[in-house]
């Protein structure tokens, strides 16, 4: 869930700037049925001649909401989740081969068709109006969002497709897709990662065939909205859809990680379902919430059409899964083409038990960077998000250490610790100075911070 960025070229090593017009060639992406192969990314940036960004085949005029970076765009069409033995999608088919073997139509086929070739270029109707997401609400952030203009952006939820899907026709399904928002720096933490949605939507025969005298129960009526149901639905029906989506989600997460898997639920609020859950699982003595999820607002399910039908949904991020699962420390490595990291994860079959086996730890280099705010609106995302775009995945975390406000002037000063960390090699001080030197001096001319450098 701020100022036009107008990021420039900072020594060598990073495109800060989005250049007036900047390509991205790649193949369209369309819904279908997943596959293995992966759509190629081919990133260029052009001499300055219009103000467009062209990405997968679609030209996008930038205007004052622009803020996508060249970092960011080099990401799109990678499809990692899409890459044969990558652990990423590891985890995916893995969730696939569970639903497509336990929920079975009426003739025996797969209940759940799986779409993993969305395009990651979505209107910002599909990724918050058609999901009833408020317009004044946080999540629509500049600061938290990589929005190509006012109208399109890079999805920052494979949420944005359930109305679509739903739209189509379809009541079980599953949307996988890499996803991105502006965001922290830390081992946990990268603009881009990848989700999964799940949808299913009930008919009243489908919901209450199994219940005994469920003949005379409703799926609809008119009532009030309490913090257990909403207006529209009954309570009996509210229940079983309840208990439908947790028994699911309790099973997948069962079968990924095994028995004896320690479960539990925790209230929480999305705006595009009610009741809502967040799933919690207990791995090495720690809680680690896994997922969202949640009965569907019914007005989402009638304006796709399916006005006689009640469903739930959730979302999972598949690096969360696989840190997990694979003992992964840092999300960094999910991006890596070292052969060390990726071979670890090739074998006969999809449920092989893999433990990742660390790389050469190189040491870090710490720097600190300190400056006064603007009086204007200041970001941290903001200052996040240009350090991620001139350093590059040699960037580990940045972590806000001091904040300061003089008592005279009521100006206020931040004080950041950047760890810089190479996954496959030592770093040199020389080098890293440099980063750090051009981040101070972006900081400076993008952000309008004054240095105490």
């Amino acid at each position: 869930m701020a100022m036009l960025w107008k990021f420039m070229r900072v020594a060598k090593y990073s495109k800060t700037a989005l250049s007036p017009k900047v390509k991205v060639r790649g193949i369209p992406t369309h819904s279908r049925h997943s596959s293995s192969k992966s759509v190629p990314s081919d990133f260029a940036a052009s001499a300055p001649c219009s103000n467009t960004v062209e990405l997968l085949g679609k030209s996008y005029l930038q205007d004052d909401y622009s803020n996508v970076t060249e970092k960011i765009l080099s990401k799109v069409g990678k499809n990692l989740h899409n890459r044969k033995h990558h652990p990423l999608w590891l985890i995916k088919e893995q969730v696939k081969e569970h639903f497509y073997k336990h929920y079975l139509g009426r003739r025996g086929t797969p209940l759940f068709s799986v779409y993993d070739r969305l395009s990651p270029v979505v209107t910002v109707q599909q990724n918050f109006d058609s999901l009833l997401i408020p317009q004044n609400h946080a999540s629509r952030r500049k600061e938290d969002n990589y929005y190509l203009n006012r109208d399109h952006m890079l999805r920052a939820h494979t949420s944005a497709h359930q109305w679509d899907l739903i739209h189509s026709g379809l009541d079980a399904f599953l949307a996988v897709g890499d996803v991105y928002r502006r965001d922290t720096i830390d081992n946990t933490h990268y603009p881009v990662f990848h989700q999964m949605e799940g949808v299913r939507l009930f008919s009243c025969h489908e919901l209450f065939s199994s219940i005994k005298d469920g003949e005379g129960l409703q799926l609809f009526e008119q009532g009030h909205r309490t913090a257990h149901k909403q207006e529209c639905h009954t309570m009996e029906a509210v229940r079983l859809v309840e208990f439908n989506l947790k028994q699911v989600l309790t099973k997948l997460m069962t079968h990924i990680f095994g028995d004896g898997l320690q479960v539990r639920w925790v209230d929480c609020y999305f705006p595009f379902t009610h009741p809502s859950f967040e799933m919690e699982i207990n791995f090495q003595g720690e809680w680690m919430e896994v997922l969202g999820c949640g009965v569907m607002e019914q007005q989402l399910v009638n304006s796709a059409g399916a006005q006689d039908k009640i469903g739930w949904a959730f979302g999972l991020g598949l690096e969360r899964l696989a840190m997990i699962l694979y003992d992964i420390p840092d999300i960094r490595l999910f991006w890596s083409e070292d052969e060390r990291f990726l071979k670890q994860f090739i074998g006969p079959h999809i449920w092989q038990k893999i433990k990742f086996q660390p790389l050469s730890r190189y040491p870090p280099l710490i720097n600190d960077i300190s400056f006064w705010l603007p009086s204007e609106t200041y970001s941290q995302n903001d200052f996040y998000d240009l350090v991620r775009t001139i350093g590059g995945d040699l960037i580990e975390k940045v972590v806000l250490l001091d904040e300061f406000a003089h008592p005279k002037t009521k100006k206020v000063s931040h004080c950041y610790r950047i760890v810089y960390r190479h996954p496959e090699r030592t770093l040199t001080q020389d080098e890293v100075h440099r980063i750090h030197q051009a981040i101070e001096e972006s900081a400076v001319r993008e952000l309008g911070v004054e240095g105490r450098f």
